[in-house]
């Protein structure tokens, strides 16, 4: 399928897990990708290998001027955007009692703050565009409460809020707006886990198994897409039953 031909993507945090998985997928369907992060050395391994209508760009998402000047360099070089995944985020597992103020600004501002500049600085392209897309990536426990994710989970459960929200005030300009909420997804992520809290974690998903990247970037491309044009506001689990 060509369903991205002529459009361009920005995936945040692109440079390995999800947002690797993403880059792909939309590059496979013919989108001009531009993979974002702060590893640049994978970040540009992964554009590279992609060849054309792929580009790197170092970026912090914390930093509001590093996203002036992202959405400045992408619509230079390839015209305009279309759609932006707010993918990049951080993860520390701890207990209420562990947590501290620094755990709490450091989450915040990568998963929360990172994601609201983001929808923030794409309504001017997205507008000159005509429209387009936003998801933002939350997560099981932005829909669920989980032991041990205060600072984690607090920044997930405002990032379905804030996607609520915008998604009623962008669709005046054809901009839609939607969370997707990953479960136990096999990434680098769960490297903050034991082994036996991960099985446990698949265990208690009814499919018994973790997800891949590649089928949460099967759902993003989805939301990206004319396939969803009437799909706005919603907040859409992968997660294997986890949340039931």
């Amino acid at each position: 399928m060509a369903r991205f031909q002529g459009k361009t993507v920005i995936v945040t945090g692109a440079a390995r897990g999800m947002g690797a998985a993403d880059i792909r997928r939309f590059h496979s369907e013919g989108a001009n990708v531009v993979v974002t992060d702060v590893l640049v050395e994978e970040g540009k391994a992964l554009a590279d290998s992609l060849g054309e209508r792929a580009l790197f760009i170092q970026h912090d998402v914390s930093n509001e001027a590093s996203w002036k000047s992202l959405f400045e360099t992408v619509e230079a070089t390839f015209g305009g955007v279309d759609v932006l995944v707010n993918n990049a985020g951080v993860y520390r597992p701890a207990t209420i009692a562990e947590t501290d103020a620094e755990l709490v600004e450091k989450l915040f501002r990568i998963n929360q703050l990172g994601t609201f500049l983001g929808m923030k600085y794409a309504i001017e392209p997205l507008k000159r565009r005509g429209g387009g897309s936003i998801i933002n990536m939350s997560s099981v426990v932005g829909m669920a409460g989980k032991p041990s994710t205060m600072a984690y989970a607090s920044t997930k459960w405002a990032v379905r809020g804030m996607t609520k929200i915008a998604a009623s005030e962008l669709a005046d300009f054809k901009i839609r707006v939607n969370s997707v909420h990953p479960g136990y997804i096999s990434t680098e992520m769960l490297n903050a886990h034991d082994e036996q809290t991960n099985i446990a974690g698949w265990m208690a998903t009814p499919m018994k198994r973790p997800g891949t990247s590649e089928e949460v970037a099967g759902l993003v491309a989805f939301l990206a897409s004319d396939d969803s044009t009437f799909v706005t506001g919603a907040e859409i689990t992968v997660d294997g039953g986890w949340t039931l």
